[in-house]
């Protein structure tokens, strides 16, 4: 069985901005993640990212500026013997399916990898919609304090009580909240 874990793109993986993440130079990693997606490879997970990006339906960007935005993680990964698997990413700007928080990336990326459930994979974000799309899948989703997330601690407080979501510093805790050590 495929031993998955989904992560959100902007303020979990790299450095998040209002004003969007719009070219390789504005790409970059946020501390630690490196490490993480390491520990992560090596215990043998699945990693995919599912990030909607309304930046390109806005023309702030392109979907090659994007995908440049991916080698740049692919390569920087691959240095360190890592890689991500698969990539999922929305770029329309209005409610649709796949744009989260809906669940239709989650379910792209479970059909993706051969799976009829997400019951119980891990899926870290920091916004709501994240875990509002995990919950309607039943994954498992944890909030890390980076990008949005500080803020979505407290706007959310009573929602991520009653969904017992657990909240963390940032992904590498994130990964060792899952029993991985770095």
């Amino acid at each position: 069985m495929t031993k998955l874990i989904i992560l959100d793109r902007d303020g979990v993986i790299n450095q998040d901005s209002d004003q969007y993440i719009k070219s390789v130079d504005e790409f970059v990693l946020l501390p630690n993640t490196v490490a993480a997606i390491v520990a992560l490879k090596r215990a043998n997970y699945t990693l995919a990212i599912a990030t909607n990006q309304s930046g390109i339906a806005r023309g702030l960007y392109t979907r090659t500026d994007l995908h440049a935005m991916h080698i740049k993680l692919q390569a920087q990964l691959t240095a360190h013997g890592a890689a991500v698997d698969w990539i999922a990413y929305s770029p329309y700007l209005h409610e649709t399916p796949c744009r989260k928080p809906n669940a239709g990336m989650y379910q792209a990326i479970a059909w993706r990898f051969g799976l009829s459930s997400l019951t119980d994979v891990p899926v870290v974000g920091d916004s709501w919609r994240d875990l509002a799309a995990a919950l309607s899948v039943g994954a498992r989703p944890l909030l890390v304090k980076t990008g949005k997330g500080a803020q979505t601690a407290v706007q959310q407080a009573e929602g991520l009580a009653n969904a017992s979501i657990p909240v963390v510093d940032d992904l590498a805790a994130a990964v060792e909240s899952l029993g991985v050590s770095l």
